[in-house]
């Protein structure tokens, strides 16, 4: 299915987000950037991409699921506990979803949400090139997507209610390692979803996402 389409369709349609479902992470994005930063908290942004898929049963049954490509972009923050030992969290915009097929009918799915991450880092090597390992939970909350059946090109819809596509929330864990190059990080991470994010009762699915990025993690100036 065309889910490409579906993803330029998603990110022109962020107009359509539901504020309600937003309003407490921009408060606090907002509340970060007119916060006069402590000296060792570093900052920066994130860009790059989703391998992203769902793990999907209907009625006890595995369905088997493809891989499409998602984005992600956002604001990160660092703060060192130690020279080796930080912690890492940030905001971001992520897309999610999954191809898949019931019942001979095919399914693209594509959720976009807004993604809390809190990953502890360790880190091993010089100052100037380091080598980390992360983990940690995140949190999310879904405000929009699409999603592609066999009558056409739809919208998401998002709530508790059997006749949603999928619920607002979701957490989950993720782990990864990184390379740090004076500030500058290459990243690769897997992200596996711990809720169950379909209302419907016959359903069950958790989202799978490996996210491969680049973002920079530098002081502020003064």
């Amino acid at each position: 299915m065309n889910y490409i389409g579906g993803l330029l369709a998603q990110i022109t349609g962020i107009g359509n987000i539901r504020t309600r479902n937003i309003f407490i992470p921009l408060l606090i994005i907002i509340w970060l950037v007119a916060f006069d930063l402590n000296a060792q908290m570093k900052a920066g942004y994130r860009f790059g991409i989703n391998l992203t898929s769902m793990s999907i049963k209907k009625n006890g049954i595995n369905i088997e699921t493809q891989t499409p490509v998602g984005i992600q972009f956002g604001a990160m923050y660092e703060i060192p506990f130690s020279r080796k030992f930080t912690m890492q969290s940030g905001f971001l915009f992520t897309s999610k979803g999954t191809d898949y097929r019931i019942d001979s009918t095919d399914y693209s799915i594509a959720p976009a949400y807004i993604e809390m991450p809190v990953h502890a880092v360790y880190y091993f090597g010089r100052r100037s090139f380091r080598v980390s390992f992360l983990a940690g939970p995140y949190f999310s909350s879904a405000f929009g997507g699409y999603k592609i059946e066999s009558n056409g090109f739809q919208e998401l819809t998002l709530g508790r209610g059997h006749d949603k596509d999928l619920r607002y929330l979701d957490f989950g864990f993720d782990f990864g390692t990184s390379l740090n190059f004076k500030g500058y990080v290459f990243s690769i991470q897997y992200g596996i979803g711990l809720k169950n994010i379909s209302p419907k009762n016959e359903l069950i699915m958790k989202n799978q996402v490996i996210g491969i990025s680049i973002y920079t993690l530098l002081k502020p100036t003064h």
